[in-house]
């Protein structure tokens, strides 16, 4: 095989492999749907919105969120965080989002959600998982970890700690 060849081949090789990569990727670490549900009635003055992705660990720490506070007088309601572009933040007392960072960056719609709610921070809690632990959006003062199946009462703790004070300042 002449040498032109040869490089052509590898090249191709290259990016065959590199795709086959991707898919794996994708296949491996993508988040999975969630299915939107509600609890307790929207008539409530209270109103918590859970905005999420679907793995074991961040339905895991969703349940131990509706589960704390199922029992008050708050409306809970629980969606994929690809639905933030249909919310109004200005109809919840409290968001909650967790997310994980995907390619070195947040997720689209979490970015421009942030963004567009600049002057509403203050009732918004964020989880921000990623494999070693620390990514975050600059502007944000979220809570990050690594999607540890060990970790998930902590973080749950933590979550109910920073929303308790978003719901409380709202009485």
């Amino acid at each position: 095989m002449k040498r032109p060849k040869k490089v052509l081949w590898i090249i191709l090789s290259v990016i065959v492999l590199f795709f086959l990569f991707s898919i794996w990727y994708k296949y491996e670490y993508s988040m999975e749907v969630v299915e939107a549900y509600e609890v307790n009635t929207p008539d409530f003055d209270r109103k918590l919105l859970i905005a999420t992705q679907g793995s074991t660990f961040k339905d895991s720490i969703t349940n131990k969120l509706v589960n704390h506070y199922k029992s008050d007088s708050i409306f809970i309601k629980v969606i994929d965080v690809s639905s933030l572009v249909d919310i109004k933040p200005d109809e919840y007392t409290g968001i909650v989002i967790m997310h994980t960072w995907e390619n070195w960056k947040p997720p689209f719609v979490v970015r421009e959600f942030i963004e567009q709610t600049i002057d509403q921070r203050d009732k918004i809690v964020v989880l921000t998982t990623s494999g070693e632990g620390t990514y975050k959006m600059a502007e944000v003062d979220a809570i990050t970890g690594e999607s540890n199946l060990e970790e998930i009462s902590n973080y749950a703790k933590k979550m109910i700690t920073r929303t308790e004070l978003i719901l409380k300042s709202k009485d």
